[in-house]
């Protein structure tokens, strides 16, 4: 499978690793959107239940979720059709081995229908200002009895850096369109800044959630707390991660995942790269290495060697190459290549060995990495009951 390859050496434009004020709110904007992270929170935690909680992404899913991006403002004219072919891809995918849902704009509804075909339901009831589907959609959570919530996250746009007026209100309203219950975290945050085993143990970074621009004045153990609360888990295993440097403040799931409880995964860089962020994966390896599970057995911890960055076929800066950020779908594993070949090749055949009941899918989503994002950031599940 593959994408048109266009716009993967255009200009820098806006992105989640070197974001743009432009694309984003004013500073009074931003305050404005921390002070408001869990306004408007009915209905509350109430129908917290201790025997819900997100279970592991590799359980059989009902759907997939996905949104659909129509702002030149947040894009940029010259890269949204880009983009938009890149999410089209990743849709018509994913629908080959589960139902995807995209929630489009009434105004961009037929554009992707026609970009993303039959096979993908495309509904214009859940408006959205962007494609991010991990952090605004809700997280589902299970009781292994044939129940099923959601619970929201109180998406605030990373902290103030986007608009998010629709992306707010996301998670509720698909919750309603799916109808079951809904629930707010205590807690300001991102699907994608919090992974989960299912088994109880949870893997953050202090830089994304322990964050003014998210949970200001909240001390670690409440953050924690409301975590766990919200997951159904008992453990978090905390990295520091890197501030201020993308619109994310580095969200775990381009590092670090959990394939399976007490197995971790981690993307490392080359032994040459000094970055933060390959400071931060070694950080996070470490770190792993020396952790427990909710239980208190042993952490595995697995490498998956992350690409040359100038083997691959992007020279955008703030490009984001992370084989890490793969989704789990029904019998497959969608990930991305980036043209540093033997890298491809090499994170293709590591995932096929963690999987090997499953197709691994491996697709050109330069447009998307442009952007700062991958696979993972723009899909969310819905776990069968």
């Amino acid at each position: 499978m593959n994408a048109n390859t266009v716009g993967s050496h255009a200009a820098p434009g806006p992105n989640r690793r070197t974001f743009l004020a432009a694309a984003g709110l004013t500073a009074a904007g931003a305050a404005l959107a921390v002070a408001q992270g869990r306004a408007g929170a009915e209905p509350h935690a109430d129908h917290r239940r201790a025997a819900f909680r997100v279970p592991a992404e590799d359980v059989r899913h009902t759907r997939t979720w996905m949104a659909w991006p129509d702002s030149a403002e947040i894009w940029g004219s010259g890269r949204l059709d880009g983009i938009q072919a890149d999410i089209a891809l990743i849709a018509r995918t994913v629908a080959a081995y589960e139902p995807v849902v995209l929630c489009a704009n009434p105004e961009s509804a037929r554009k992707a229908r026609s970009m993303c075909g039959s096979s993908v339901t495309v509904i214009d009831s859940v408006p959205v200002d962007d494609c991010w589907a991990r952090d605004t959609g809700p997280v589902f959570r299970t009781d292994g009895a044939g129940g099923l919530d959601a619970v929201g996250l109180n998406f605030n746009g990373w902290g103030g850096k986007q608009t998010h007026g629709k992306d707010a209100l996301v998670a509720e309203r698909i919750a309603a369109y799916v109808g079951v219950p809904f629930t707010r975290a205590e807690f300001v945050g991102e699907g994608g800044a919090v992974e989960q085993d299912g088994a109880g143990t949870l893997m953050a970074t202090r830089s994304s959630l322990l964050n003014s621009n998210r949970n200001p004045g909240m001390p670690e153990s409440g953050l924690q707390t409301a975590m766990c609360d919200a997951y159904g888990a008992s453990k978090v295993i905390w990295f520091d991660g890197v501030y201020g440097q993308d619109i994310t403040d580095d969200h775990v799931d381009a590092t670090s995942r959990f394939p399976a409880p007490g197995e971790a995964l981690v993307q490392m860089p080359l032994a040459s790269d000094d970055d933060a962020y390959a400071e931060d994966a070694r950080r996070q390896y470490r770190i792993l290495t020396e952790s427990t599970t909710a239980d208190g057995g042993p952490m595995e911890v697995r490498r998956l060697q992350g690409p040359d960055y100038g083997k691959i076929r992007s020279t955008d800066p703030g490009f984001l190459a992370s084989y890490a950020n793969y989704y789990l779908c029904n019998d497959a594993v969608i990930c991305a290549h980036f043209g540093d070949t033997a890298a491809d090749e090499a994170a293709k055949d590591a995932l096929a060995r963690r999987y090997p009941d499953r197709t691994v899918e491996q697709l050109d989503i330069d447009r998307l990495g442009t952007g700062g994002g991958g696979i993972h950031c723009v899909t969310q599940q819905q776990p069968v009951p």
